[in-house]
């Protein structure tokens, strides 16, 4: 039996290390981007009643953040901005902190009743507490 290998022109040893070393600095940037807006780390829990949610949010304004419910589906939105201060004579070599907006959305096993859904901010860590809606009572038809 024979293995199949993809052709890589840039893993020749001079070439592989000096295309590495040149793209780095940019693979760095776009993770370090990527990781600061979009990962929004969760932690959801279910009892009998209702479900609970915490997501961590550092660094985010309890105005800038948006949470809508539709049925089963969970949505949070926030926005970031980070402003600086130039002074005059100054100019900026390299800024690490970042402004822009991430979202995530997730279902539930069960609807949301959308009236006793609370939502806390605090410490950087966005608490929500839904209760389920009561199961429908099934209709029994009388047949005729």
């Amino acid at each position: 039996m024979s293995n199949l290998t993809r052709y890589d022109p840039f893993s020749i040893e001079p070439v592989s290390d000096l295309f590495q070393g040149l793209f780095r600095p940019m693979r760095g940037m776009l993770a370090a981007d990527e990781n600061e807006l979009s990962a929004m780390k969760l932690d959801v829990t279910e009892n009998d009643k209702a479900y609970t949610v915490k997501a961590e949010m550092p660094g985010v304004d309890k105005k800038d953040i948006d949470v809508k419910i539709d049925g089963n589906v969970v949505s949070i939105q926030a926005k970031v901005e980070r402003k600086t201060e130039q002074k005059e004579g100054e100019r900026v070599i390299r800024r690490e902190r970042y402004s822009g907006s991430f979202a995530r959305s997730f279902s539930l096993a069960s609807d949301i009743d959308e009236s006793g859904a609370n939502a806390q901010y605090q410490d950087g860590v966005l608490s929500l507490t839904l209760p389920k809606k009561a199961p429908a009572e099934q209709k029994r038809l009388q047949i005729q």
